[in-house]
């Protein structure tokens, strides 16, 4: 279940949403389609969610008649049940796996990928925690990785506490795991002490409980509890808007994707609707959201791939 702060985030990202678009009588500016009904699913990234949430709301007021419904099982979750036809979409927070796509092959499942936004995988710890204020990626990995010893503070660096280190991970199924596991884990073995959870909000909840709590999430999680958490900078760099968007907070920094079945794109005009929403939408709710627009070039891309569906 989402945390009250995060709904509160989302409701806040509507007003603003609504007051960007619509102006002070609160109606959007998106166009309508007379008699479109249906229904569109979705599933996938925690990461992802807190965009694709507020859209939904959104175009819930766009589109009364069409009922959209997205859970959120994690990225690779997601696309178990893309896969398996069981979705028209699926969100992710990082590319889609070689092995993934054999399957949608196999299974006869044409897909378009689409970006929506950028994120910066951010590295939080208790906002107690006075000691830790930059870490480096070996910092990470050497933290992180499963070496059959007792992690402390003192390991990382001899001034800092002779505390066991908690630890808070997203869980096996999140394309946040993925990325992490790829960038800093290298493919080893995540430490086994960690608490594991595809919902980010369990893991918020968790680091906010532990002075000696150190986890990971998206950037948009960090932006809606920093009163309570407080983000580690990497190799000195401070997660924000700018240096997420500009690359310099590395090796972190990554974009949100959405893919979509081809199939449904022709067969449902919903989905191409809800779709073309999502694209149109995408830049302003991921501002509102706690994540970073792309640039409009990419946003006219995906426009492009979405026509060339036919």
């Amino acid at each position: 279940m989402k945390n009250t702060k995060i709904l509160a985030t989302l409701g806040l990202a509507c007003s603003i949403f609504l007051a960007a678009c619509g102006g002070a009588d609160g109606n959007t500016s998106a166009k309508t389609s007379e008699g479109l009904s249906g229904n569109v699913a979705g599933d996938g990234s925690s990461t992802v969610a807190p965009i694709m949430e507020a859209i939904v709301e959104e175009y819930a007021q766009a589109e009364k008649d069409v009922k959209v419904s997205v859970g959120v099982s994690g990225t690779g979750g997601g696309f178990e049940k893309f896969i398996a036809g069981s979705t028209d979409f699926s969100n992710a927070s990082r590319p889609i796996k070689d092995e993934e796509k054999a399957k949608l092959e196999e299974a006869g499942v044409d897909y378009t990928e689409l970006k929506i936004a950028n994120d910066g995988l951010t590295i939080v710890v208790n906002k107690e925690n006075d000691w830790v204020d930059s870490l480096t990626v070996e910092d990470l990995t050497k933290m992180w990785t499963e070496d059959g010893t007792t992690k402390k503070w003192s390991d990382i660096n001899p001034s800092w506490p002779d505390e066991e280190i908690v630890f808070y991970s997203p869980g096996t199924d999140s394309g946040t795991y993925d990325y992490f596991n790829e960038v800093v884990l290298e493919d080893a073995d995540l430490v086994k002490s960690a608490t594991l959870s595809e919902d980010d909000n369990v893991l918020v909840t968790g680091i906010k409980g532990d002075k000696n709590a150190i986890g990971f999430f998206g950037f948009a999680y960090y932006e809606s509890n920093k009163d309570a958490l407080n983000a580690v900078l990497i190799d000195g760099v401070q997660p924000n808007a700018e240096t997420i968007e500009s690359g310099e907070y590395t090796p972190f920094s990554r974009p949100l994707y959405v893919y979509v079945s081809n199939a449904a794109l022709k067969e449902k005009e919903e989905v191409r609707n809800f779709m073309e929403y999502v694209i149109d939408n995408s830049a302003d709710m991921a501002d509102a959201v706690g994540y970073v627009r792309l640039p409009a070039a990419d946003y006219d891309a995906a426009r492009e791939q979405l026509k060339a569906v036919k």
